[in-house]
């Protein structure tokens, strides 16, 4: 669980509405009907823009944003440096009782095309191929909240539009233009709030995901094919390391 996203969007919806409490006008707020514009509308315009089949996955997608693969790196790290001990000891025959024990498909698939005997160079055109079109996928998801993030303002400002027209229908009665700017702008807010705090952010908290899932996915690519080319696990260790962060390199892994 990534409590960053969490806290983020609890901490920024609690700084808003306790700023609006510190005035006391909380209740002036809470609009259902301007929630349903904004929201309503944002969610009409992403089914004419997507088709349904993404709009409806994009659950799947979000679960991203709120979790963390902190250390899958140095677990991969380890997993591989095992793998090439053991495929220098009992040969790359050995590994195919090894494979049921690994969790990561790409991973997988990758040791399972080297124990086929496959060459190294259509191995790493199928895993790149692979990861190509995992990165299309993901920018899928991140197009969406970023759409999200241009729909839920516009659909505010129509909300609000909406609100001054039927406002000044009204300008016989002076007392009533007050309440009735107040109404128009809520939508203005409420898209603001949702595209800047909770859209936007999680598209990017998306990108930053998916580059971190790439560069894994680099890192599994050349593991694959060190151990096909039989190369000693210490230097299998030092070269991936490289595609880790420097904090999370292990201080010793190969003896």
């Amino acid at each position: 669980m990534d409590l960053a996203t969490i806290l983020g969007i609890i901490s920024g919806l609690g700084l808003v509405f306790y700023t609006i409490a510190r005035g006391g006008n909380l209740d002036i707020f809470i609009h259902i009907p301007s929630m349903m514009i904004v929201f309503g509308g944002t969610l009409a315009a992403l089914l004419v823009n997507f088709p349904m089949g993404e709009v409806i996955s994009v659950m799947k997608v979000v679960r991203k944003a709120f979790s963390s693969e902190k250390g899958k790196g140095i677990e991969v790290v380890k997993k591989f440096v095992e793998l090439s001990k053991k495929a220098r000891r009992e040969g790359l025959l050995s590994l195919d009782r090894e494979l049921k024990k690994i969790d990561d498909d790409f991973m997988r698939n990758g040791l399972e095309m080297v124990v086929d005997g496959m060459e190294p160079e259509t191995i790493r055109n199928v895993m790149e191929t692979e990861l190509t079109y995992l990165i299309e996928r993901h920018k899928k998801g991140q197009q969406i909240f970023n759409s999200c993030g241009a729909y839920a303002p516009a659909f505010g400002m129509i909300g609000t539009l909406i609100g001054l027209i039927a406002m000044l229908k009204r300008l016989e009665d002076p007392s009533a233009i007050g309440e009735g700017m107040a109404v128009a702008l809520i939508t203005t807010f409420y898209g603001a709030l949702a595209a800047n705090l909770i859209f936007l952010p999680i598209a990017g908290k998306l990108k930053n995901r998916s580059d971190d899932e790439v560069i894994l996915k680099e890192m599994i690519i050349e593991g694959v094919l060190s151990i096909q080319y039989g190369e000693h696990p210490r230097t299998l260790y030092k070269k991936l390391l490289n595609f880790l962060p420097p904090k999370s390199r292990l201080e010793e892994l190969v003896e």
